[in-house]
């Protein structure tokens, strides 16, 4: 069984870490979508570049797409936000690796450069770290949880 802690202390400055890169991602995306008009969607021009982050049509639509979300769920608050985010902190992590595993193929639709993914790594990694410590529960559940991690020990 997963332990997460509950009413974290560092809970509400990991919340607006993620907000932070939600709106970073929105922004970019936003940005890529208004450079690239006019691409092939699922072009590779190599060329159009958005708050340090390269985009073709679908890279830039899919970008604003995960920063909404990751917004949506930093201004949701409570256990809705921890759990969107550790989905989709997940969901960023493999979407870069999976990016990085076709970077120099033809199925690299998005038009991921590394700086996308090491970008889109790590913006995974603190969207991640947010949900992991952003469970909340009532003073009863949370020494409940702790009376049972000592018993087990």
């Amino acid at each position: 069984m997963a332990h997460y802690p509950l009413n974290h202390h560092l809970r509400t400055p990991y919340r607006l870490l993620a907000g932070v890169a939600g709106l970073y991602l929105t922004l970019a995306g936003i940005l890529g979508i208004a450079v690239s008009s006019g691409d092939d969607f699922f072009g590779r021009v190599a060329g159009d570049w958005a708050l340090g982050l390269r985009f073709n049509p679908a890279g830039a639509w899919v970008t604003t797409l995960l920063g909404v979300a990751v917004l949506v769920a930093a201004a949701r608050g409570g256990n809705a936000h921890h759990r969107a985010n550790v989905i989709l902190g997940w969901a960023l992590i493999g979407v870069a690796m999976v990016m990085l595993a076709v970077i120099q193929t033809d199925a690299n639709i998005l038009d991921f450069s590394m700086v996308n993914v090491i970008v889109v790594t790590l913006i995974g990694l603190a969207v991640l770290t947010a949900g992991l410590y952003g469970k909340v529960g009532s003073e009863g559940a949370e020494h409940t949880e702790q009376d049972q991690t000592r018993a087990a020990v």
